[in-house]
């Protein structure tokens, strides 16, 4: 199978040092504005990897995401917004990153090209064939996420990827890949671009999408999202203000904060009147 490295190609702008700022970002949008283009034709992709994902935790599963860099800093990200979000346990989606946790605000050299690590990390969560493991690397090559999903598939474990180079090394190792080819970068090879825009829009994607098969979205609200802020708070009384029709809202505040979410206060409430 041939594999082109678009995302090493050389930039379609030249000179960069000698344009204005304005046509600098000028570029760099009108870059940007082809991302969720190339996303959109990926959707079939997409739709596969999360069945999959759902399927497996729906059944009690879990999720990991894998990367090095900016791709795993990336799924650190998803992963770790999950909870707040959805009300989820901290344990249930998972992102690791080549290097461990010093790698996510500093780069640990050379921790990506370390083929055994990535699994030697999913084996300290003791993963077993009920979860999934998404590899993300921008580049489709990175040793410590192929070489992790190689393992998985051994071991029975159900696999995607996302990445942003047709026919890549680590599509071939995922039993759902998701190659989103957004083109040569603004500066050449800096994926941390458009790759990584694209990256955390396919992220988006699965969490959210995934949550709605869990039932951790009601409507179109966050019903299960963790108190945890003041603002927080105020999004959860209006939303149960607006469920419940009620017109006080220190009364809706005072259900709420007593339920602990707004799925818990709507269901107390209802039981009760």
């Amino acid at each position: 199978m041939s594999f082109i490295k678009v995302t090493e190609q050389t930039s379609h702008y030249r000179h960069l040092e000698q344009m204005s700022i304005t046509e600098i970002l000028t570029a760099i949008n009108q870059e940007d504005q082809t991302v969720p283009q190339a996303v959109a034709r990926v959707i079939p992709q997409i739709e596969a990897l999360i069945a999959a994902i759902a399927d497996k935790m729906l059944a009690g599963g879990r999720l990991f995401y894998l990367g090095a860099g900016t791709s795993g800093r990336l799924g650190i990200v998803d992963a770790s917004e999950c909870p707040p979000t959805f009300g989820v346990p901290y344990g249930l989606v998972i992102g690791l990153i080549a290097g461990g946790d010093a790698a996510i605000r500093k780069a640990v050299e050379f921790a990506e090209d370390d083929r055994e690590q990535g699994w030697k990390d999913l084996r300290e969560f003791n993963i077993t064939e009920k979860d999934v493991v998404v590899g993300i690397a921008a580049s489709g090559t990175t040793p410590y996420v192929i070489g992790a999903l190689q393992r998985c598939r051994q071991e029975g474990i159900i696999t995607g990827s996302i990445c942003c180079n047709p026919g890549a090394p680590l599509s071939r190792e995922a039993d759902y890949p998701v190659e989103v080819v957004v083109g040569p970068e603004f500066v050449t090879g800096s994926t941390r671009m458009k790759s990584g825009t694209a990256q955390k829009l396919v992220l988006n994607m699965i969490s959210t999408a995934v949550m709605i098969q869990l039932g951790r979205v009601e409507d179109n609200k966050m019903v299960n999202m963790q108190l945890s802020n003041d603002k927080l708070v105020d999004r959860g009384v209006k939303m149960l203000m607006e469920k419940l029709q009620l017109t006080d809202y220190d009364t809706a505040k005072e259900w709420l904060l007593k339920a602990g979410s707004v799925r818990k206060a709507i269901e107390e409430y209802s039981r009760i009147t």
